[in-house]
């Protein structure tokens, strides 16, 4: 099988155990004095491409990049993919409130600078949730696509994936180019090691503007508030069938 180059999509969002809170002009949750993190859906992404590399070898894997789109920090994030095994990193450098179709945008770009064989992003980030990023950006390529892995393997570069989906599990193939996003059950991320973590701060990383990849930031989408949820009473602890089906229909008055 001949070489191949993957690509792997990361993003830093607020860290999954932290406790989330509506900021105070109420357009989203607050992002100011929080711990942030790699997205645990691109973890996964970064350690699947790694352990491509560690079963097929260096010679059929021949590079891991890791690519980013946000601000300054976000190199942060870039640098824990290299001290998890990514080889190089793209910085798309931006400010701005990214929208998955803009994300896909630019990463379409860098697709086609780079030329990888694979793509591999998360299903979704915890932040927003859309789950359209790798879908949008297999439409603008015209690449096939495979969602939702909960296994990837590569045989004589045809890409084969089992899928979770709401009836069980579903093996689909693909022959590369494509585009895979990764469910919670594909694999367990590493934690990087402290000689890793060094080596990772001599790894290359460029970093470019959307200007440079002639993509326009815009938004399409308006958020007009976000709101806590309603606080709701606790639960009562039953003892029994009886007890339950009498709170049911004297409290609740459900039945």
């Amino acid at each position: 099988m001949s070489s191949l180059r993957i690509l792997v999509g990361v993003k830093r969002v607020v860290d999954s155990a932290v406790k989330v809170r509506v900021n105070s002009a109420q357009t989203g949750v607050e992002t100011g004095n929080v711990k942030h993190s790699m997205n645990p859906f691109d973890e996964i992404a970064v350690e699947e491409a790694v352990r491509l590399r560690e079963k097929h070898g260096q010679e059929v894997v021949k590079e891991i990049i890791a690519l980013s789109c946000g601000p300054a920090k976000a190199q942060e994030t870039l640098r824990t993919a290299l001290a998890m095994g990514a080889d190089r990193a793209i910085h798309v450098k931006t400010d701005a409130e990214l929208e998955p179709l803009s994300v896909a945008k630019l990463f379409s770009k860098v697709v086609g600078e780079e030329k990888p064989d694979l793509v591999i992003l998360g299903k979704q980030a915890i932040d927003d949730d859309a789950n359209q990023t790798g879908q949008m950006l297999a439409g603008l390529l015209g690449w096939p696509q495979a969602t939702f892995a909960s296994k990837v393997d590569i045989k004589d570069r045809v890409l084969e994936v089992v899928r979770e989906v709401d009836g069980g599990l579903e093996t689909v193939s693909s022959s590369l180019p494509a585009i895979v996003t990764t469910d919670l059950r594909l694999n367990e991320p590493r934690y990087a090691s402290l000689p890793n973590i060094m080596k990772a701060k001599k790894k290359p990383l460029k970093v470019v503007s959307p200007e440079d990849l002639g993509v326009e930031i815009r938004s399409r989408l308006q958020t007009l508030k976000v709101t806590e949820p309603a606080k709701r009473q606790g639960g009562k602890l039953v003892g029994s069938v009886d007890e339950l089906l009498d709170k049911l229909r004297n409290e609740a008055k459900v039945l």
